[in-house]
């Protein structure tokens, strides 16, 4: 690995990568990544990364399990080779983890991502996976259903050792033979079924010897009366392994066919394992994808570096490239500042490799060229070199090599040599490299480079905070701010004599005093600005609740307000439908007063017809506008006197009405048929009404309907269905308003067809608490008798 990429640890990170991989080839190609400088690929590599990371959100993460490279044997079974069962099962477990992958991608449905072509390249061979896990077991074992020929031969095996099996056992438990043998039993050797006969009486068993126990004491016969079955048997035997050989050939050549297709479809997965590798990496790191760009312009937003325990990382926020292409950062030794430097190359070269990075969205990256780096302590003695010397071999091929895309990151500049010296080499090395066009980030302990970069436009200070009551860094970065040297302050907090820190201060001379004091003037002014930052964030912050807040009582009261619409407008609906039925019935009253109309009572139908017509329009005018006093309600109203019994008042809410009774702040009030108490504050006195003005309506009833005669009998015999159910709905109306209980409903026998049609109504009529036929006496089947509610 290029030895720069190597000093920021990007050796270590493929390390990682190499850990998330489930194959071989994907984890050799995690650690041979190389980071690009082609801008267009780059984002493509990010893009792959950032899709793969969404789709283990979203879906759960893909197996590669049993994915390995089987293109060797491939090319041999394509060249007519014929391969072993354990090569065919590495085959068969290729093609099934390439299918699982094919599948779990065709479950992620209606997500088109930058991965999909390398899914598209995938060719699932389910044939030849199911061919080879059907024939072959294990390693050691082909299945009986791979060829109906293998399955005959061995069931002809299986019926000749059990016949050799039987004649055997019948023979061990002879009485004849029992004396003879060493043990009752039946055994193989080289394949044939044999017995254990004693030594000293082997000529009383005939047959062949084919083995002596170590001792000496046993011989294994194979008695003559199954030497023929045994033969057989190893014909069987023969013919079985032909016919393995066969089978594994055959399958040897399917393979071969499909061997291209195979090794495409193998490459494919191979880089989809690597692409999900670098997802869950991400995951893990809690990283995100960073806002690339080729102007070298670098912006980190609590960017951490990825080697460091994520529980004891401090993130730091740096920028580059943008308002200053050189940023010094200055600070104590162990406060961080090495690992700032090393933040910024590190994720560079993890994003130039197609990595998320550890950092915040909307983070930046530049893509680089070249990353030059001069880190840690490169003292050779073999080379007797001094740790100032190698330094400046380095730098010295830093500055030839660097160039306009080049990002230089140098750790302590200058060090190592006389101060005065070192930090004029540094300063003119910095400037060396900014004319060449390099963006540079480089760490020093010198004052003058402090000063350098508060006076050099393009040059900003950046600094590792230390905090002088704790004697330990903070390890933020803040840019814009040189770091102070804090030998003093830590000597004074350690205890020192004030005599010796103040003959020092005289020491170091005036220059140096009032530089120092001008940077503790900064680092206070800094701290009053973060404090008050602090306390505008929090005000913002409350700013924001409390919007919150207020938009969601807005919305409350928008809800609220749409539900009372909704409600007014079914209750408009309720009227409506109560004006028409009103109206129905005032024609169908019109048509029965038309109907009994003669020449003796003309006069009486007419009034009756007028008096009709006043009590349903007033009912009617009720309906639409029940409110129509109520709404006119003085909500400033002071009763101009006390009330009395029999004032005419206006009810909040109900409508006129007339006090019966009052008894301290409240009135009994009567509204029609409606009694109740009411406060004093929700009525308002108005003159009585003369008896000619149209009757007083309320919400509830009318007095008109009240008056009006009702019986408690409804005969409907001669009318057809429909004036019959018309007028049985007028009738029960009238019956409930004027608070009867039951009623009585004359139909008649005839062909039932009324009986029904009364009896079906009043199943669902709302008022009807039950009904029944008549009784014995009341009118039996002629008649119903119905209870309202």
């Amino acid at each position: 690995m290029n030895k720069h990429y190597e000093t920021l640890e990007l050796n270590r990170i493929l390390e990682l990568l190499k850990d998330e991989t489930s194959c071989e080839d994907a984890a050799e190609m995690a650690l041979a990544i190389q980071p690009s400088s082609d801008f267009v690929t780059v984002c493509q590599l990010l893009s792959q990364t950032e899709d793969a990371f969404s789709l283990l959100a979203r879906f759960g993460a893909p197996s590669f399990s049993g994915l390995r490279n089987v293109n060797g044997p491939l090319t041999r079974a394509a060249a007519g080779g014929a391969l072993s069962q354990k090569e065919l099962l590495a085959i068969g477990a290729t093609l099934r983890s390439i299918r699982t992958l094919y599948e779990w991608r065709s479950h992620c449905s209606g997500v088109n991502t930058s991965l999909d072509y390398l899914f598209e390249s995938i060719t699932v061979n389910k044939y030849l996976e199911d061919r080879i896990f059907a024939c072959i077991i294990s390693e050691d074992e082909i299945a009986d259903k791979a060829s109906e020929l293998l399955s005959d031969i061995r069931r002809k095996i299986r019926a000749k050792s059990s016949s050799v099996r039987e004649k055997l056992d019948s023979m061990i438990h002879s009485p004849h033979y029992t004396k003879f043998l060493q043990e009752p039993i039946v055994t193989q050797r080289s394949g044939r079924f044999v017995v254990p006969v004693k030594a000293e009486h082997r000529g009383d068993v005939q047959g062949l010897v084919h083995d002596t126990s170590s001792s000496g004491a046993t011989v294994f016969i194979e008695p003559v009366s199954v030497v023929e079955a045994n033969n057989d048997i190893k014909m069987l035997q023969g013919k079985e392994r032909d016919e393995i050989a066969r089978i594994l050939y055959e399958l040897s050549s399917e393979a071969g066919t499909f061997a291209e297709a195979i090794k495409l479809s193998y490459e494919a997965a191979v880089k989809i394992n690597l692409i999900f590798a670098k997802a869950h990496l991400a995951f893990k790191m809690k990283a995100a994808k960073p806002i690339v760009n080729a102007e070298g312009e670098i912006n980190l937003h609590s960017a951490r570096h990825p080697l460091i325990d994520k529980n004891k990382v401090v993130p730091i926020d740096v920028s580059l490239g943008e308002a200053f292409d050189t940023l010094v950062i200055t600070g104590p030794n162990t406060g961080g500042k090495t690992v700032s430097i090393k933040t910024i190359g590190l994720l560079t070269l993890m994003t130039m490799c197609g990595l998320l990075i550890p950092a915040s969205d909307k983070s930046k990256v530049s893509i680089f060229d070249k990353i030059l780096v001069d880190i840690g302590d490169e003292q050779s003695i073999q080379q007797s070199l001094s740790t100032f010397s190698s330094h400046m071999t380095n730098t010295i091929d830093i500055m030839s090599q660097a160039d306009e895309s080049s990002l230089v990151l140098i750790d302590e500049l200058g060090a190592g040599t006389d101060p005065t010296e070192g930090a004029a080499l540094a300063v003119s090395i910095i400037e060396y490299l900014r004319k060449k066009g390099a963006k540079i980030a480089a760490t020093t302990h010198y004052a003058e480079l402090k000063a350098y970069a508060l006076d050099t436009a393009g040059v900003t200070n950046g600094c590792c905070e230390f905090d002088v009551e704790t004697l330990s860094p903070t390890y933020r970065l803040l840019i814009g701010v040189p770091g102070r040297s804090n030998a003093f302050a830590i000597s004074q907090h350690l205890g020192m004599d004030e005599a010796v820190i103040e003959n020092a201060k005289r020491i170091i001379g005036s220059n140096n005093r009032d530089f120092e004091a001008v940077l503790e003037a900064l680092e206070e002014k800094r701290h009053e600005l973060e404090n008050e930052l602090e306390e505008a964030a929090k005000a913002t912050e409350r700013a924001k609740k409390m919007e919150s807040r207020a938009q969601s009582e807005k919305d409350k009261i928008n809800t609220l307000r749409e539900r009372e619409m909704d409600k007014a407008k079914r209750e408009a609906e309720k009227l409506i439908e109560q004006a028409k039925r009103r109206s129905s019935e005032f024609l169908l009253e019109l048509e029965k007063l038309k109907s009994e109309q003669n020449d003796t009572n003309v006069t009486e139908i007419a009034k009756k017809t007028r008096r009709a017509i006043k009590n349903q329009m007033g009912e009617m005018d009720d309906l639409v506008n029940p409110q129509e006093l109520a709404e006119h309600w003085d909500y400033d109203y002071k009763l101009p006197r006390e009330p009395k019994a029999g004032d005419a008042v206006i009810i909040r809410g109900v409508g006129e009405g007339e006090i019966i009774e009052v008894s301290n702040d409240r009135v009994y009030v009567k509204s029609g048929l409606l009694k109740t108490r009411v406060k004093l504050s929700d009525i308002m006195l108005v003159e009585k009404k003369k008896k000619e003005i149209k009757p007083q309506r309320s919400v509830y009833r009318t007095s008109s309907r009240a008056d009006s005669d009702v019986t408690t009998e409804l005969d409907l015999r001669g009318m057809n269905t429909e004036e019959a159910l018309q007028a049985l709905g007028i009738f029960i109306d009238k019956c409930v308003l004027n608070g009867m209980s039951e009623v009585r409903i004359i139909h008649g026998k005839g062909m039932g067809v009324l009986k029904k049609a009364v009896q079906e109504e009043l199943r669902h009529h709302p008022n009807i608490l039950e009904h029944r036929l008549g009784r014995y006496g009341e009118g039996e089947d002629g008649v119903t008798i119905a209870k309202l509610k």
